[in-house]
C-alpha cells in the first residue's frame, strides 16, 4: 500500500517496499510532456517520496541529438514543476557515454557481444525465427576493431553503425539505473519482453541489480499522443501551440483547468492494473470536478446576443449586499450583488416565459412576468416587465434564471467563453488511419457574454463557476478586444 499526497492509500503491488526508494524519470528532450508522460512522472515521484530518504532522478535521455533541443529540455522541467514533481537530481545519459563505451568493450572482451551489420529488420526477423545472427561467431578482435571504427566515425564504422538499432538504449537503461543508484525502475508494459535482457546485462557486467516494476501506458479515446502527429496538427494551424487546451500535453490539460491533485489521485487509483487502458476523458475530469466544485467561486454570466431588458417593479430602492461567492464554503469569500429596477436576462430564458408566470431570480427571489414585448419579424423578446414577489416559494417555480443588474455608469465586463471539442473523431486512431481525414473539423466555439465588475478580482489561472453554465478557467485577456477569456472545464458529465 502507498499513500497519496491527499492521504488516500492505494494498492500498488510493489515488489520492493522496505525502506526508501530511488526511482528515475527518463524523458527524451524531443517534445513536450503529454498525459502519458504525466503518469510515469507522477508514479516515479510518488514512490520516491513515499518515505523519507527516497530520491527521484530526472535523467534526460539525450542520446538522439537530431531530435533534441534546449527548448524541450526547459519545457520538460517546467511541466514537471506544473505537476508539483521536483526531482532530487537531474542527470544526462550523455554524461555516461564513456562509461557505457568501456562497459560495452567489457562485454566484447568477455565474448558476450559482437558487431552485426545485418540489414534493417533482419535481426528482429531472426529473433522471431530463433535463428542466430550471421555475425554471432565473429571473433573478439574483429568485433573490437569494428567497434573502434564505429566510435571514430570512419566510413567503415558508419556502415556497421545501425542508426535505427536500439542497442544503445537497451544498454543505457540497465547500466545507468545501476550506476545512479536506482532501486526501482518503472517501465511501461511494452518493455516487458526486454526485462530479461535488462537483467542479463546487469549480471553480465557485474552491476548491482535493479528491481523492475511494470505499469501500463495510459491512453485516452479520441486522442493521439504521438509527438510527430501532434506536431503536424500544430503545423496545420488547427491549434495555438503545444499548450493549447485541446492538446493532450501536460500544459494543455492544465490550461484547460486540470488540477494537479486530481491528476495525481486519478493516476494512483489505476494501481497495478495490467489491463489495456483506453480511457474516456470523462473519468479524469469527473475526479477533477470533485476537487474544484467545493472551492470555485460562483458568478453570473449572461450571453450578450439578443440580451433582454427587464423592468422590475416592487423594488423600493436600488441596493447592494454582500453575498457568499460559494453557498457551501464561506472561506471562498463574498461578493457585492446589486439589485436594480432594470435587469438583464438571456434571450433563451425570456422566450420560454408566459404572462403571469412566476419564476425565480436566482440569488434574489421570485417574480411574476407581467408583460412580454416581442419583435414580430424575428420572434425575439425585446422587453419584459416583471413584478417582484419575494415572499414566493422558490421550490414551487419551474424556472430559475440568472440575471445581472443594469446600472447606469457601470458597464458590464465582456467575456469570451470558450468551449472545446476533441481533435480526433475516432475513439482510437490506428497506425494505418489517415490523420487528416480523422481530425474534427470544428473544435472551438466562443460565446460572447458579460458579467459584473466583481469578476475583476479573479486572477489568471483561477477556475470559477458561472451559474447554469459550468466551470471555467480564466486564461487571460483577449489581445484585440480586451475581453476576459474563460475556457470551459469539462466535468465528466454529458
Amino acid at each position: 500500500m502507498a499513500a497519496s499526497s491527499s492521504g488516500a492509500s492505494y494498492d500498488t503491488d510493489l515488489p520492493v517496499t522496505d525502506g526508501p526508494l530511488v526511482t528515475r524519470f527518463p524523458p527524451e528532450p524531443s517534445g513536450y510532456l503529454h498525459i502519458g508522460h504525466a503518469k510515469a512522472a507522477l508514479l516515479n515521484e510518488h514512490f520516491a517520496h513515499a518515505q523519507p530518504g527516497g530520491k527521484l532522478i530526472c535523467r534526460f535521455d539525450d542520446t538522439n541529438p537530431s531530435k533534441e533541443s534546449q527548448e524541450f529540455q526547459d519545457s520538460i522541467l517546467f511541466d514537471l514543476k506544473l505537476m508539483d514533481v521536483v526531482p532530487d537530481v537531474t542527470s544526462y545519459s550523455s554524461d555516461y557515454f564513456q562509461a557505457m563505451y568501456e562497459l560495452a568493450s567489457k562485454l566484447i572482451w568477455a565474448g558476450k557481444a559482437f558487431a552485426d551489420d545485418s540489414e534493417l529488420g533482419k535481426g528482429d526477423q531472426d529473433r522471431r525465427n530463433r535463428l542466430p545472427s550471421k555475425r554471432r561467431d565473429l571473433s573478439i578482435e574483429e568485433t573490437l576493431a569494428h567497434f573502434a571504427e564505429m566510435k571514430e566515425g570512419t566510413a567503415e564504422g558508419q556502415r556497421w553503425r545501425n542508426v535505427e538499432d536500439l542497442s544503445y538504449i537497451r544498454l543505457c537503461a540497465p547500466v545507468l539505473d545501476s550506476l545512479e543508484g536506482v532501486t526501482l525502475a518503472l517501465r511501461t508494459k511494452e518493455y516487458r519482453d526486454r526485462n530479461a535482457q535488462y537483467e542479463w546485462m546487469q549480471r553480465a557486467l557485474g552491476l548491482r541489480a535493479v528491481t523492475i516494476w511494470d505499469f501500463l501506458r495510459m491512453n485516452f479515446v479520441r486522442t493521439v499522443l504521438s509527438k510527430r502527429k501532434l506536431g503536424r496538427i500544430i503545423a496545420q494551424g488547427r491549434v495555438w501551440g503545444w499548450d493549447d487546451p485541446r492538446m493532450p500535453t501536460v500544459r494543455g490539460i492544465m490550461r484547460r483547468g486540470m488540477i494537479v491533485t486530481a491528476l495525481r489521485d486519478f493516476i494512483l487509483k489505476q494501481g497495478p492494473s495490467r489491463n489495456v487502458l483506453n480511457l474516456g476523458w470523462g473519468a479524469l475530469w469527473a475526479v477533477n470536478r470533485k476537487v474544484i466544485a467545493p472551492v470555485a467561486p460562483r458568478y453570473t454570466a449572461i450571453d450578450m446576443q439578443d440580451v433582454v431588458r427587464c423592468n422590475v417593479s416592487g423594488l423600493t430602492a436600488k441596493c447592494s449586499a454582500q453575498r457568499p461567492r460559494h453557498p457551501k464554503n464561506p472561506a471562498v469569500g463574498s461578493k457585492l450583488v446589486t439589485y436594480a429596477d432594470v435587469i438583464l436576462i438571456e434571450q433563451a430564458d425570456a422566450k420560454t416565459f408566459e404572462v403571469d408566470e412566476e419564476v425565480t431570480l436566482m440569488g434574489w427571489g421570485n417574480a411574476f412576468i407581467r408583460s412580454i414585448e416581442k419583435d414580430e419579424a424575428s420572434g425575439r423578446v425585446s422587453t419584459l416587465d416583471v413584478e417582484l414577489h419575494l415572499d414566493g416559494d422558490f421550490k414551487k417555480t419551474q424556472k430559475k434564471i440568472t440575471w445581472l443588474a443594469s446600472v447606469p455608469g457601470k458597464d458590464p465586463i465582456a467575456l469570451d467563453l470558450y468551449t472545446f471539442d476533441f481533435l480526433i473523431m475516432m475513439d482510437k486512431l490506428e497506425p494505418a488511419d489517415d490523420l487528416e481525414e480523422n481530425l474534427t473539423p470544428v473544435t472551438q466555439t466562443v460565446v460572447k457574454a458579460m458579467t459584473d465588475r466583481e469578476i475583476c478580482e479573479v486572477q489568471p489561472g483561477t477556475t470559477v463557476q458561472f451559474e447554469r453554465k459550468g466551470f471555467f478557467r480564466f486564461d487571460g485577456f483577449d489581445p484585440d478586444s480586451g475581453a476576459m477569456m474563460f475556457f470551459e472545464v469539462p466535468t465528466g458529465r454529458t
